[in-house]
């Protein structure tokens, strides 16, 4: 695929500020801002045939996304897990996220996991002002996380995550503004809490809750000479589980997570008769209703709970809200379903999916699928997968006499 700059700089543009508007819009939308969005795509197909949801699910190789401090729950001991999301499909066909990641325990009680994720944007032709070809380049974004998670007790467990972000959009200068690769360094802190129930009438029952705080890190800039510099999509989710054994072949669980974006809500700036914004003594846009965006992200993670311009109904519509069911057929075969839910005035991302899982011996296999409701989506009409290898610890076979 060639592109001229133009469409680069617009592709760049949507990704980094899709979610956000300096001033009031027409439509009375007021989505948020924040640099490499493609933090929150959903890298693996379990989650995302289940509405992008994964606080509170039962652990997998891909934990390290929604909450790693699943990672001492999961039943084997070690694996790893290999996935690959296009993106816009029906327009291109080398543009897409792909990931690995691999997990191991250690003992009973911890485990460690690291994972990459790499989001290409395709081949892109440079032209310059009259049509002249300046090269082809491939912008593209990546990250880099390794956790650690431990339990503290029987039901609860605890993880932090490392993590760094690499993001080169234009990566060659053009005109008079020098650009550079946009990098930061951000952790993630999990908590899991796993209960086993006793229900009447069910062979096994259990109460999950999970709560992740991800990409807690240092804003990001794509110019040594510019003094902006973005957030980048610091999340707050959570929500709980319940899974039920129906009998020894048969397992249903239902899940809901909420999720909120932990960076500022764009004001409302003051503007005149003919729609100019004002501008005060210091320079700056006069803000009208809300607070000033610009602060450090500790502060920003804190004023994010109240700082819309229209109050506590717009902090409320600020959560995006995933309800999902999967069934299990003896731990063999699966089924998924999802509807993720997003406030007109934050988005308006609403869509199903449907997804469908494989076990064999250490195989896994899955898939998903999206159907969007109110808008057209980057992920309508493709199948996503992701590959699953997951081991227990290899036995030494028996000596003669029995002894081991």
């Amino acid at each position: 695929m060639k592109l001229r700059l133009s469409f680069l700089l617009f592709f760049a543009l949507a990704m980094t500020h899709t979610f956000g508007q300096d001033s009031e819009p027409s439509d009375g939308s007021r989505v948020i801002s924040t640099a490499v969005p493609f933090l929150t795509i959903s890298p693996d197909a379990r989650s995302g045939g289940m509405g992008d949801l994964g606080a509170a699910t039962t652990p997998d190789a891909y934990s390290i996304f929604w909450n790693a401090a699943k990672y001492p729950f999961i039943d084997k001991t070690f694996g790893f897990g290999i996935g690959y999301v296009p993106w816009l499909r029906n327009l291109v066909n080398d543009i897409g996220l792909a990931s690995i990641v691999g997990y191991g325990k250690i003992g009973d009680k911890q485990a460690i996991a690291a994972s990459l994720r790499f989001f290409s944007m395709g081949a892109v032709m440079f032209t310059n002002d009259v049509g002249d070809e300046l090269g082809e380049v491939k912008p593209n974004e990546w990250t880099i996380d390794a956790t650690y998670s431990r339990k503290f007790s029987r039901e609860f467990a605890g993880a932090v995550t490392g993590r760094f972000i690499y993001s080169n959009l234009v990566p060659v200068n053009y005109g008079p503004i020098e650009v550079r690769p946009g990098t930061s360094v951000a952790a993630d802190v999990a908590v899991y809490y796993h209960h086993e129930m006793e229900v009447k009438g069910l062979s096994n029952a259990y109460l999950d809750f999970g709560l992740n705080i991800s990409n807690i890190g240092a804003k990001m800039s794509y110019s040594s000479t510019s003094i902006v510099r973005d957030f980048i999509p610091t999340t707050l989710r959570l929500g709980p589980s319940f899974t039920m054994d129906i009998d020894d072949f048969n397992r249903i669980s239902i899940s809901l997570d909420l999720a909120k974006l932990l960076v500022p809500t764009p004001p409302v700036y003051a503007i005149d008769s003919l729609g100019n914004t004002y501008t005060g003594p210091d320079g700056r846009k006069v803000i009208e209703k809300g607070k000033d965006p610009d602060v450090s992200v500790v502060k920003g993670m804190i004023q994010s709970f109240y700082d819309a311009p229209y109050g506590f109904k717009e902090e409320l519509q600020e959560i995006n809200v995933t309800l999902a069911a999967e069934y299990w057929y003896n731990k063999l075969f699966s089924i998924r379903a999802g509807y993720f839910y997003e406030s007109k005035y934050k988005g308006d991302r609403q869509f199903f999916t449907l997804g469908a899982g494989l076990r064999y011996n250490v195989f896994g296999l899955d898939f998903s699928y999206l159907v969007p409701v109110r808008q057209n989506n980057p992920l309508q009409n493709t199948l996503q997968f992701t590959l699953l290898f997951n081991f227990d610890n290899v036995k030494k076979p028996d000596k003669p006499g029995g002894a081991n």
